[in-house]
């Protein structure tokens, strides 16, 4: 990952600092999820319900909405958080305290340093299109994590694309100003390398959209 430099990983997650999570579940979760990326979050929700484990780390983190709502198997799960972004994790974490989650700051793009293993399911919820590079080299991410992956246990979550889908209007436009900024970098981010990258990462995998949005998993 050495043609990516430190200004292109900042940009994608600088935004969420503590005035845009506070709008970033109406605004993302609500409003861009069902009118312009025409996903709405239930979705991604119940890609959540059917996925997650009483072992789970969850990488890119977010306001931790879905953590607070999903239903995990037990009430006392096992729980790490991890993301680049210390806004995100505090706020995460601060959600969904009851379940007294341990953070992480960690740079996925990078080898893991973690003395924390196996996770029974790992997810990446709105994380690969904004990180730098092309969907190709995000194929990274998955063989760093699937190392703090139990034998079979499962990796899931959901992403924007840009190829292979059909945006509308709106999400065109949106796409274009979220590239030029730096927060998305998904104008080559397409639907058949991120099956490709599933396919070559675990044994069984399952790629679909909805709208703008890819909704995976892959079992190891």
């Amino acid at each position: 990952m050495s043609n990516i430099t430190k200004k292109q990983i900042d940009a994608g997650q600088a935004v969420y600092n503590s005035l845009t999570l506070l709008i970033y579940d109406l605004w993302v979760l609500s409003i861009s999820n069902r009118f312009i990326w025409e996903c709405p979050s239930s979705h991604l929700l119940k890609l959540y319900n059917e996925n997650i484990s009483a072992n789970h780390l969850d990488i890119g983190v977010g306001t931790g909405f879905f953590l607070d709502r999903c239903q995990f198997p037990t009430n006392k799960p096992r729980l790490f958080l991890m993301d680049l972004n210390s806004n995100c994790l505090k706020t995460a974490s601060h959600r969904i305290k009851r379940y007294k989650p341990i953070t992480k700051k960690v740079n996925i793009l990078e080898p893991i340093n973690f003395e924390e293993r196996g996770f029974d399911s790992i997810s990446l919820n709105y994380l690969l299109h904004c990180l730098p590079g092309t969907m190709s080299t995000k194929e990274i991410i998955f063989k760093n994590i699937k190392l703090l992956l139990n034998p079979q246990g499962i990796v899931f979550g959901s992403t924007i694309l840009s190829q292979g889908i059909k945006p509308n209007i709106l999400a065109n436009y949106l796409m274009k100003i979220y590239n030029k900024k730096g927060i998305f970098t998904n104008k080559e981010d397409d639907l058949e390398t991120l099956k490709k990258i599933m396919r070559n990462n675990f044994s069984e995998s399952l790629v679909t959209t909805v709208g703008c949005v890819a909704l995976f998993w892959g079992k190891s």
